[in-house]
């Protein structure tokens, strides 16, 4: 067999294959043996008859076929593992000339993995932010954690700022209701800014079972295209109007929310709960700069049909969430004001070549340095995840399946990369 390569790009090859006579009777002989199975000789058993009897009962043409069938298989997996191209979908196959027991030749077009050319991790000028813990932060988790414990107490009295009031709402354009503008029995903070202006003024000043209209203008900046700055109407009902009565912060709340002696403790508490959770994403934002400046500063292209993988992944994820949210893919891109071609274009598909690329960047570099994961770590992350899992019979069994291992295998991976990354440019604590 001789093979000639062809680099149609950095992420597309074609390889030549010529097959001589030798491949040819190889490939009818493992043909013979599996239409065996389906010919009945006289004298022998289902399978059993000798190749050159069973040659007399097939059709000459379904052999040529199928040991065509056969020398292709064979010549393709052995040549891209005699070379080395690490294939990353299934090749193009288109035969150039074939003379069934003589010669074959044909071609076999693949997407590979490029060759990377990292660059020298010592070039990222990537440090972590410093943390610190503002007075404000501080201010607002205090005053949500008061809010936690407030008493919501019926009134009978017009609704004013600071209370809560449930409500049905439904908003018109033009006489026509639109997208995400009704709900009913909707419980709303007013003074909290959380619809657009002018609604929560205008329920201030109404009492319980008062129905009315409110007529008002979205933001010439909110997000749905068809909405902004469009002149609306919502017809409005209140159901209730509630006062909010907050406790003051006082040793008292302080042993409500953990059993703390004084202010002081349960302010250390959040004080410290901060500072983690702003070190946590502090960590993840510094690994993820990281990330993009080792891409950054490497050589590597995103083969399209990982690419396409990704954006898939995106678009998959995305309408999950917007099914979490209540909404599906159809309100979000008119909302946006965008075709599903558009938003897959300027958006997902920008995020995929991100996240290609630096998956590749980073097996690159695992390999550089020579890190990988034992079984052992794999035998404790997937132990984890069913303990995670355990209420959920069929994620625990998916836990169990080659493919899951393979995936957490490489997730540990690159894990351990970018810590690595993260101790080798100096930004280990």
């Amino acid at each position: 067999m001789k093979t000639t390569i062809r680099e149609i790009s950095e992420t597309r090859v074609e390889v030549l294959f010529e097959l001589g006579k030798k491949e040819l009777e190889d490939a009818r002989l493992v043909s013979l043996k599996r239409l065996a199975g389906d010919v009945k000789v006289p004298g022998f058993r289902s399978g059993r008859a000798p190749a050159n009897v069973v040659e007399k009962h097939v059709d000459p043409n379904v052999l040529a076929e199928k040991t065509l069938e056969s020398a292709i298989n064979k010549a393709v997996a052995k040549g891209f593992v005699e070379e080395k191209i690490q294939v990353l979908d299934r090749p193009a196959v288109e035969v150039k000339k074939y003379v069934p027991g003589d010669m074959l030749e044909f071609t076999a077009e693949a997407e590979v993995l490029p060759k990377i050319k990292l660059g020298d991790v010592k070039r990222i000028k990537v440090k972590a932010e410093k943390v610190t813990v503002s007075d404000e932060e501080m201010e607002e988790v205090l005053t949500n954690i008061r809010n936690g414990y407030a008493e919501r107490k019926e009134v009978k009295r017009a609704a004013k700022n600071g209370d809560e009031v449930v409500i049905d709402f439904l908003g018109k354009k033009d006489g026509v209701e639109f997208d995400g503008g009704a709900s009913k029995d909707y419980t709303l903070r007013l003074g909290s800014d959380s619809f657009i202006p002018g609604f929560e003024k205008g329920v201030v000043g109404k009492k319980a079972g008062e129905e009315f209209e409110l007529k008002l203008k979205f933001p010439k900046d909110y997000h749905a295209e068809d909405l902004k700055g469009a002149d609306v109407v919502f017809e409005v009902k209140l159901h209730a109007v509630k006062e909010v009565v907050v406790p003051e912060l006082d040793a008292e709340l302080a042993k409500k929310c953990g059993n703390f002696k004084s202010v002081k403790e349960l302010k250390d508490d959040v004080k410290e709960n901060l500072k983690k959770q702003k070190e946590h994403e502090a960590g993840e934002k510094l690994k993820d700069a990281l990330v993009k400046g080792l891409v950054e500063i490497s050589e590597v292209m995103a083969p399209d049909v990982l690419v396409e993988d990704q954006v898939r992944a995106i678009k998959r994820d995305m309408m999950q969430n917007l099914m979490y949210r209540g909404m599906n893919m159809e309100v979000f891109l008119k909302q946006v004001g965008k075709t599903e071609e558009e938003w897959e274009t300027e958006e997902a598909k920008p995020l995929a070549e991100g996240r290609v690329k630096a998956g590749l960047v980073l097996a690159e570099l695992s390999k550089e340095w020579g890190l990988a994961v034992s079984e052992e770590e794999v035998d404790a992350k997937l132990s984890e995840l069913r303990d995670v899992y355990q209420k959920d019979a069929g994620a625990v069994e998916q836990l169990g399946t080659d493919q899951v291992r393979v995936d957490v295998r490489n997730r540990l991976l690159t894990e351990k990369t970018v810590d690595e990354l993260v101790k080798r440019t100096g930004n280990a604590k």
